[in-house]
């Protein structure tokens, strides 16, 4: 009779982390979108606006992987005033060669935040300046600091701020971020500020209007925007698309609808017609990303099914090396 592993967040924390096998992972499903018949259909997502939720089901199958992943991720953000994180949700694995159930994985989001995070960490790898060392967060939830130690892991940043509405939450996220990652973090209210010292910023925020501004952002500077993953999001001013030497997404055909590239094109800063890089061709070097140190880049981040098959997989593997679980019969 066929088995399904049960894992929860608890069993999931023991064995796969923010680290560069988790950025690997990550890169290798951004290369196989580029190079590989993958099939990714759009995201599907529900709206519960009466709560301030949403609901996002994301898969993809990857040939030559033996196993999908069909991702149900909840967002509600007014959660933390019931002391309830704002964001939960599961991963279910099936078989691509029976579509059999073989694992459910309870991660209440956090493999979602791993793999988010190790995307910022290979769209900064692949489009920030070699030299890079000071990076400006914006937002101070658990996806800011994660970030910023995705950056820790593919350049050698040496201090960061992170910016946010509430001083008491950004002082917060930069005291727990500096222990964690034995750098200096300080931190503001002061969007413009943190920005004009930044070499990567990284927007990590569920704003609905721009927090960071095209005319803070210095020439050389890498900016990754990962909270536009909803057409009502907005973090970055859509002038900093239309004025970036080189403007790369994740997937054009969600950015489009979902991400910045959708607010540049309303604006009139974009044609609806331009084509952009994707950040796979890029990894594959099927296109040209950055060419000179005097470069402002920009990579859009909303999501993709792809990279929650290759972390579920990830997960999945090193969860049955370490028997980690528990089997049930179907």
């Amino acid at each position: 009779m066929p088995t399904i592993r049960i894992l929860t967040e608890t069993d999931l924390r023991k064995v796969i982390d923010l680290d560069m096998d988790a950025i690997n992972c990550v890169e290798g499903a951004f290369k196989a979108l580029a190079t590989q018949d993958v099939r990714m259909p759009p995201i599907l997502r529900l709206d519960i606006d009466e709560f301030n939720g949403e609901v996002d089901v994301k898969t993809a199958y990857v040939p030559g992987i033996d196993s999908f992943a069909i991702k149900i991720s909840p967002g509600f953000f007014d959660n933390p005033k019931l002391g309830l994180p704002s964001v939960n949700g599961l991963m279910n694995l099936f078989s691509s060669k029976t579509g059999l159930l073989e694992a459910v994985l309870l991660d209440n989001g956090y493999l979602t935040d791993v793999r988010t995070a190790a995307a910022g960490g290979v769209a900064a790898k692949h489009l920030a300046r070699e030299d890079a060392k000071n990076a400006a967060i914006f937002g101070a939830g658990v996806q800011a600091q994660l970030q910023l130690k995705a950056l820790t892991l593919v350049r050698d940043i040496t201090s960061a701020t992170i910016w946010a509405r509430d001083i008491a939450k950004a002082e917060a996220c930069a005291k727990k971020a500096s222990l964690e990652l034995g750098i200096p973090v300080t931190a503001t209210t002061d969007g413009k500020d943190a920005a004009s010292t930044a070499d990567i910023i990284v927007t990590t925020t569920p704003a609905r209007e721009p927090v960071l501004m095209a005319d803070w952002v210095k020439p050389g500077t890498h900016v990754t925007a990962m909270g536009s993953d909803a057409e009502h999001k907005n973090e970055i001013d859509p002038a900093l698309i239309g004025q970036a030497d080189l403007y790369v997404s994740d997937s054009q055909a969600q950015t489009r609808i979902l991400g910045e590239l959708h607010h540049a094109i309303d604006a009139g800063v974009v044609s609806s017609d331009a084509t952009f890089p994707e950040l796979g061709q890029i990894i594959a070097q099927s296109l040209t990303g950055r060419t000179s140190a005097g470069q402002t880049t920009v990579c859009d981040l909303t999501g993709t099914g792809v990279q929650d098959t290759a972390i579920a997989t990830l997960a999945r593997s090193r969860c049955e090396a370490a028997s980690a679980g528990t089997e049930v019969i179907s």
